[in-house]
């Protein structure tokens, strides 16, 4: 169904440019084509995926902004809770969603995995709730794991997509993510307002959010030693082999061992559960032929992976769990410490949880934060 939906969008555009060839000459349209929240289809999920609590659940693919600022398919979900909307629309929450792997069918639109009930806890709370998959994981292209800019923008235009085949959906939105989805939601906050100012973007809520990961960049390499956090290699060889193909002209592969390059190989084509044992016993040094130490590469990194410290003008809550072995909470400190030093507002707010944990956890907290953000 998705390669499906992607090659109806492709006839789309095809379609779409022949006809202003043959047509010739045609007034400037009101809209840019591909234009960021642009919907290129729309169908009903079936009700066995939907989380509890939702009274209706459609799929969407629309346009975004991808690497290097290009034009470039998403999908993602529309959830909405029983009852009628109340005046002005239901509020928007866009959900982003930690990692699940590369390939179209890790996508929790093809899985169903929307969050359990965690999502569902919002549903019931009043929220309307969209979900984008982020762009390469069910549409063309591999995903580009964490990058934050990319990530941002699916998150941001699957609110524009979801209001223009949806009446009642309000303006306001606020972005809520976990880990991977913490990342995408903190840079997300950093430009929604400059990036869809139509929109009434209410805050933030981000949880078991990576940061500061691009500063270890430069020691990456054959003497990297083993990390005692669950998944860093797979996450590395995840962020690498999405690198490695919206970037190909930093030959992402001249720095990998042979082990390395089959192993963001396979990986394309593997969900996290099935990638994690595949790579059980193989260090991040194993997979490294050289050090990530090449400025133009570092850049990129940088580019990808870094977390805004400042641009943060709605209201935001940083959760962390201080038994996260998989984002540590040493890396929500100099996160945190960052934003102070930069004058930014926000609430911060550590659990005795480990990471998937910390999402139940905070809802005492975050459920009358998100109230009040929506006045």
């Amino acid at each position: 169904m998705r390669s499906t939906l992607g090659r109806r969008a492709g006839i789309v555009v095809a379609t779409a440019l022949a006809l202003s060839l043959l047509a010739g000459p045609a007034p400037a349209p009101s809209q840019p084509a591909r234009a960021p929240g642009d919907v290129v289809a729309s169908s009903p999920i079936p009700p066995e995926k939907w989380p509890t609590s939702a009274a209706t659940g459609s799929l969407l693919t629309y346009w975004t902004t991808g690497p290097l600022d290009q034009a470039a398919l998403s999908t993602g979900a529309i959830f909405l809770p029983p009852g009628a909307p109340p005046p002005g629309g239901w509020p928007v929450v866009s959900w982003a969603h930690g990692t699940v792997g590369l390939a179209d069918a890790c996508a929790p639109t093809a899985t169903g995995n929307f969050g359990g009930q965690y999502v569902a806890h919002w549903l019931g709370e009043g929220y309307a709730v969209v979900a984008t998959d982020y762009v390469g994981l069910g549409t063309p292209g591999v995903h580009p794991y964490l990058d934050g800019p990319t990530e941002a923008h699916s998150m941001i235009d699957m609110v524009r997509a979801a209001r223009s085949v949806t009446p009642s959906l309000s303006n306001r939105w606020l972005a809520l993510g976990q880990s991977q989805g913490g990342h995408a939601a903190l840079v997300a906050a950093s430009m929604a307002t400059r990036y869809a100012p139509e929109l009434d973007f209410r805050g933030t809520v981000a949880t078991g959010a990576p940061s500061n990961l691009e500063q270890l960049a430069p020691l990456v390499g054959p003497n990297f030693p083993p990390l005692p956090l669950t998944g860093s290699t797979v996450f590395v060889a995840y962020a690498l082999a999405g690198l490695r193909a919206s970037r190909p002209d930093l030959d992402v592969n001249s720095y990998l061992t042979p082990l390395g390059i089959s192993a963001l190989d396979r990986l394309e084509a593997l969900c996290y559960q099935d990638a994690a044992p595949q790579l059980q016993g193989v260090t991040i040094g194993q997979l490294m032929s050289r050090n990530l130490d090449d400025p133009a590469i570092l850049d990129a990194i940088r580019g990808a992976l870094g977390v805004p410290v400042r641009g943060y003008d709605r209201p935001l809550f940083i959760g962390q769990g201080l038994l996260d072995d998989i984002v540590p909470a040493a890396f929500s400190w100099k996160f945190t410490a960052d934003l102070a030093a930069n004058g930014q507002n926000f609430l911060y707010r550590t659990y005795p949880t480990g990471h998937l944990q910390t999402m139940p956890a905070s809802l005492p907290d975050t459920t009358p934060f998100v109230r009040q953000a929506f006045g």
